[in-house]
């Protein structure tokens, strides 16, 4: 099959979280099991900042939002059997980061509108177009209600991921004809209206022939009524339509039997010697002191959405009974200072790296013993199953893709791999910490658990094998 994939990032190029990894892993794993791949994306700054990129330049052509016209300079280039097609143009992409400006909505407008042309101007022919969040949410109305006829588009299906429905890409409904050109009467008969303006999530859900999210008991939740995303509604006309798929890892980057970046590498066999090395080199980077306690890591954004300021309520228990906390990550300017505040009363227990480490990431689900992972809400969530691999026990809420993929202690289950609670609370939170201690204890115990964790496969052949099953029902 050919397949085209049209997003606002994507490994290697260009990343600021998980859609990133999700786009890159899928469809290199898709390369390998034999379909023919393109990735399309915005040619941003920091993708022209990096060095040893073999471009080609294709061309150029206008695009037109009303009566502003812009170019798109298109190129090309090939990394691990995918094809990337990267749309440029510096009054939108030219700047320091990829997301957070007041323009956003006009800047992948410009993009969707692009990447649109695009098909047309090189004659790409694709089987399936699949798009990613509310980015390039239009993307499937814009053909559907005006370039059906053409034949590049003849018989091409289009799939929507949807990695984070908290953004629904709301713009005015002035600019659903001001921006892409569409009739008012699709704000009017609700196709595209949420909250009384035009969502291009939204736009995406209703006009995709096929809707995903990144795990099953996630897509479950979106349909429940009441769920805090309030797309119940929508994705209720999607019955048939609409399913769960989980992410996976990428092994060849995440793999501690090979990972360049640990201090000793191990696999379930060896997990005992290799992790006790790693935990070591991680207390030591960490400025911690070198002891038997257990360590808690921590790898996230640092947001009342991953659940941090339940960890700061249990932080001061898990100090009280000897364990060690590593934290890296920034975010809420309130919750970093919490973790700056701790670090400061209790130097021996609480380390804090804000911002992003790779180096330290593998460190840390290399050489911690348990990953705390307590989200409000969770899609699917990574580091839980990375975690996992490194034989590292998540401590997670049972919510999203975290109740798809830990299994949990205490309840009655041989194959347990970490910890789960129900309730978002810190007495929750607290009870998981305090059986994660229990098994720490036991070594017999905190063995069978880490070889179960290890055990689990969290690789994207089993996702790219459900995907391309989809975009052959489809």
């Amino acid at each position: 099959m050919k397949i085209a994939m049209v997003a606002s990032e994507a490994n290697p190029l260009c990343k600021t979280g998980g859609l990133a990894d999700v786009v890159y892993s899928l469809s290199k794993e898709l390369v390998i099991l034999g379909e023919e791949v393109s990735v399309i994306l915005p040619f941003y700054k920091k993708i022209k900042d990096r060095s040893g990129l073999k471009l080609k330049r294709l061309g150029n052509y206008d695009v037109y939002l009303s009566w502003r016209k812009q170019a798109a300079n298109i190129f090309l280039c090939y990394l691990d059997g995918i094809t990337f097609y990267l749309i440029g143009n510096d009054y939108y992409f030219g700047r320091e980061e990829l997301y957070g400006y007041e323009d956003d909505g006009e800047r992948f407008a410009f993009f969707t509108l692009a990447a649109r042309s695009l098909f047309q101007f090189l004659d790409l022919r694709v089987d399936v177009i699949h798009i990613h969040d509310w980015q390039v949410g239009m993307l499937p109305t814009l053909v559907r209600e005006q370039s059906m006829d053409l034949p590049v588009f003849s018989g091409t299906k289009f799939v929507m991921t949807l990695h984070n429905e908290a953004f629904k890409g709301l713009i005015d409904r002035y600019f659903l004809n001001h921006f892409y050109g569409l009739d008012d009467i699709l704000f009017d008969d609700g196709r595209v209206r949420f909250d009384g303006m035009v969502s291009t999530l939204k736009a995406g859900i209703i006009y995709s022939d096929e809707v995903v999210a990144v795990s099953p008991n996630h897509a479950r939740e979106l349909l429940t009524p009441g769920d805090p995303m309030r797309l119940d509604g929508v994705l209720a006309l999607k019955e048939g339509h609409f399913q769960g798929i989980l992410n996976g890892i990428d092994l060849l980057e995440f793999n501690p039997s090979e990972d360049p970046l640990i201090e000793k590498n191990y696999d379930v066999h060896s997990f005992e010697e290799g992790k006790k090395a790693c935990k070591e080199r991680l207390l030591s980077t960490s400025l911690l002191p070198i002891s038997d306690d257990p360590v808690f890591g921590l790898v996230s954004r640092l947001t009342s959405q991953k659940g941090v300021d339940l960890v700061i309520q249990v932080a001061r228990g898990i100090i009280d009974r000897g364990g060690k906390m590593t934290i890296l990550g920034s975010g809420e300017y309130e919750l970093e200072q919490a973790f700056e505040a701790l670090r400061a009363e209790f130097p021996n227990n609480v380390a804090i790296y804000r911002g992003y480490n790779n180096q330290l990431a593998h460190d840390i689900y290399a050489g911690s013993d348990f990953f705390l992972m307590p989200s409000l809400f969770e899609p699917c969530g990574i580091g839980q199953m990375l975690a996992q691999h490194y034989g590292t026990l998540p401590i997670c809420r049972r919510v999203g893709g975290l109740a798809d993929t830990v299994i949990p202690y205490g309840e009655g289950r041989d194959d347990a791999t970490g910890f789960l609670f129900d309730d978002y609370s810190g007495s929750a939170f607290w009870a998981e910490i305090e059986a994660a201690f229990a098994v720490y204890r036991n070594q017999r115990i905190m063995n069978s658990l880490v070889r179960n964790a290890m055990n689990v496969d969290y690789s994207w052949k089993t996702s790219a094998e459900a995907y391309l099953a989809l975009y052959k029902r489809s």
